[in-house]
């Protein structure tokens, strides 16, 4: 691997630490898109007089497609960028309030904790991972697992 990767191996994770992504908005394009692209037209996604008559007043953006465009964000920090081996799991995820067109999300991960694996140049770091809205409302909260890269002879 070149030592030239700009993300982050696992000696750089420190337990406790937070990490924060770049912004994004959130359009009705998106969410027309994902429903194309998944098949999903579950009115709530797609029908807007229908979506009227919901507790949320419009249409809401798909939780996967909120879950993957924050995997979008992730890159784009650069956190994964080289050192990224697999996501492992993901655990406890929660989708706790509604994201609509125009909301701008974020994602903030707090280290929880980090382990070295059997073999070696890997190690397994854990994630709380929120999802938040430009109000700073949680609106996903999960825990990622992910095997990254150890350093060169690390």
């Amino acid at each position: 691997m070149s030592s030239e990767s700009r993300g982050m191996y696992f000696e750089d994770f420190e337990v406790g630490m937070t990490l924060s992504t770049p912004a994004r908005t959130i359009t009705s394009t998106d969410i027309v898109n994902f429903c194309c692209l998944t098949g999903d037209f579950n009115e709530v996604h797609s029908n807007y007089e229908y979506a009227k008559t919901t507790p949320f007043g419009e249409v809401i953006a798909h939780g996967p497609m909120v879950y993957g465009i924050a995997g979008g964000l992730q890159y784009a920090s650069g956190i994964n960028d080289g050192t990224l081996l697999a996501l492992l799991g993901i655990d406890k995820w929660r989708l706790l309030t509604p994201v609509k067109h125009g909301d701008t999300i974020r994602m903030e991960q707090t280290v929880l904790s980090k382990r070295e694996t059997s073999k070696p140049g890997r190690g397994v770091v854990t994630l709380k991972r929120e999802i938040k809205n430009q109000h700073g409302d949680v609106v996903q909260e999960m825990e990622a697992t992910i095997l990254y890269r150890c350093r060169e002879g690390g």
